[in-house]
């Protein structure tokens, strides 16, 4: 991302999680806005711009979304899936951030577009990396 401008969205329900990765990105020396959602059903309203995130000057659409799979109500995939199936979005920078190092979540994410996928806790030098 070359424009510090750019919003990030976190999709994380554990707290400690978010904490983590606010302080990776800040050793990072990423500055840009990053925006959270709690949940896969918080994650899908907040890219269609519904209820509180309907004003896209204080919501805008990320340049990239850390998409936890192990979410309440609706998980990566599901949001992942909603996300490829939304003609009106812009194409969207997706990267799993997950617990899971097994080959199938892997695979599957690959399969539903996301662009790369993180074993939790991300390291400042690999989101740099990502980012660029």
């Amino acid at each position: 991302m070359n424009d510090s401008t750019e919003t990030i969205l976190l999709v994380e329900d554990n707290e400690d999680d978010v904490f983590v990765m606010r302080r990776a990105l800040q050793k990072a020396q990423i500055t840009n806005p990053l925006q959270v959602a709690n949940d896969g059903q918080e994650a899908i309203d907040y890219l269609a711009g519904h209820g509180q995130f309907v004003d896209r000057a204080l919501f805008p659409l990320p340049a990239i979304t850390f998409l936890d799979l192990k979410l309440p109500y609706f998980t990566g995939f599901e949001v992942l899936e909603w996300i490829r199936r939304q003609p009106a979005l812009p194409p969207l920078n997706i990267i799993i951030l997950s617990s899971s190092n097994e080959q199938r979540d892997l695979t599957r994410a690959r399969e539903l577009g996301a662009q790369s996928y993180l074993v939790k806790p991300p390291t400042p030098d690999r989101l740099k990396e990502i980012l660029r």
